[in-house]
């Protein structure tokens, strides 16, 4: 049976996978280098996977929301320390909002059975909602309210192939992390005891 409430072990260790998106947000000011064609990368969308599949759909999904919120309410912890209210109509922040569903529902197929085939499920699954809507709601910002001339559907994709390539490998790299942390630690803690 499942708990309905968060334990302070839930909270702290949601808290710890807001603190990661928070840093992944924003790797490059670790390591400049990080760069394709002058975009910065990040690391939201590996953690988002990974909070789902070790937190689960519920804590998963609680963790992110919260990031998200924080950055909302102007902590500096979205990509290039951005944050506010304002963010709302930045071009990219359809991939935030993806971060949150996918999160969720990366938990839900890794809860099903927990294996590394269902992991990398998982993990692919993420990806594709990131980028379904994260793409859209860009096309769509750059288009109807972040000014310019727009961009065509094909460009808003085709912009984002290298970008896809990287979270692609980084979503198989979460599974493989997720389930070895499963086997060695996970299936002793409280977060596998309570489920």
């Amino acid at each position: 049976m499942k708990r309905s409430r968060l334990s302070a072990y839930d909270i702290t260790i949601g808290s710890l996978f807001v603190a990661l998106m928070a840093i992944g947000a924003n790797i490059t000011a670790f390591l400049p280098f990080l760069q394709v064609l002058g975009v910065p990368l990040t690391l939201q969308t590996f953690f988002a996977i990974l909070a789902g599949l070790i937190l689960g759909s519920r804590l998963g999904f609680f963790s992110v929301f919260v990031y998200a919120l924080l950055g909302l309410a102007g902590a500096p912890i979205f990509a290039g320390f951005s944050g506010g209210i304002s963010t709302l109509l930045s071009p990219t922040f359809g991939f935030i909002v993806s971060y949150v569903i996918l999160a969720y529902f990366v938990g839900k197929i890794a809860e099903s059975k927990r294996n590394l085939p269902r992991y990398i499920i998982a993990a692919l699954t993420g990806i594709f909602i990131n980028y379904f809507i994260g793409v859209n709601l860009f096309y769509f910002a750059l288009n109807f309210w972040a000014g310019g001339e727009g961009i065509s559907f094909t460009l808003a994709w085709s912009s984002m192939v290298p970008f896809l390539i990287k979270d692609i490998a980084l979503a198989v790299a979460a599974a493989y992390f997720a389930i070895r942390l499963e086997r060695t630690l996970l299936h002793r803690t409280q977060l596998r005891q309570a489920a």
